[in-house]
């Protein structure tokens, strides 16, 4: 069994490696911009939003407030658009014995979540270095936050990839869902602070809730009426074990 569960973990491992040469190639400009791009990102759109004298809805600084939001919505994006193309670009390797299709998936999710890791990192600490953000109050907090964001955008990706897999179109009916996420996860406004008629519809996005749970994380005062950490929790866990319980079902469909 422990050797079983130790070849799992080096197929696995050996996957996330080829997956990092074919995402960032073989230099470490590859990687470099990979990591910077979203920084980029974020740093233009709160330029633009200094610039227009936008003022931040909790907090002195708007850089803070808005990368707490966005840069948890970037890691879902991602994990839900780059999860859904893994079994299409890992195909050949399918084809051997030790390879399963979720493998290919953990491979991502690795790659993916280290990467954050390090923008998150980076991200912050400029923030810092800079004055415009600080010391998280509760970083214990923002652990939890990133695996959940983690947890659900693996299950969300995994159930992309089932369905990508059976009909290349549903990429372009998952962006249609993706789009309104911008506006509905409390990047530009406090989720508590909206009339009851508002709270009711947004507390049913649980990327919110995670934004929530990141900003109690950073902020001593940040106090959210909307955060439910379960919802999360229990619905990424679900969507996880729904999506691999519906791959093994499908495999032998989707060969």
């Amino acid at each position: 069994m422990f050797y079983a569960i130790w070849l799992q973990i080096r197929v696995i491992a050996a996957l996330t490696l080829r997956e990092t040469r074919m995402t960032f190639g073989t230099s470490h400009s590859g990687y470099f911009w990979a990591v910077f791009q979203p920084i980029f990102s974020v740093s233009f759109l709160m330029t633009l939003f200094y610039l227009i004298g936008r003022q931040s809805p909790f907090g002195p600084s708007l850089a803070l407030f808005f990368a707490t939001a966005v840069l948890t919505l970037e890691l879902y994006n991602k994990l839900s658009v780059s999860l859904m193309r893994a079994f299409t670009s890992n195909k050949s390797l399918l084809s051997y014995p030790m390879i399963k299709e979720p493998d290919t998936l953990f491979a991502r999710l690795s790659l993916i979540a280290c990467t954050f890791i390090v923008i998150n990192v980076v991200f912050y600490s400029g923030l810092i270095v800079v004055g415009l953000g600080q010391f998280p109050a509760n970083p214990e907090k923002l652990v939890y936050a990133f695996l959940t964001t983690c947890l659900f955008g693996f299950g969300i990706g995994s159930i992309n990839a089932i369905l990508y897999q059976k009909n290349q179109a549903w990429q372009h009916i998952e962006k249609i869902f993706a789009r309104p996420l911008f506006f509905l996860s409390g990047v530009f406004y406090i989720p508590s602070s909206m009339p009851p008629e508002a709270v009711a519809v947004l507390k049913w996005n649980p990327i919110l809730h995670i934004v929530e749970w990141t900003r109690e994380g950073f902020y001593s005062n940040y106090r959210s009426d909307v955060l439910d950490i379960t919802y999360p929790l229990g619905l990424g866990a679900t969507l996880v074990i729904v999506a691999l319980f519906a791959e093994r079902i499908t495999r032998k469909q989707r060969v």
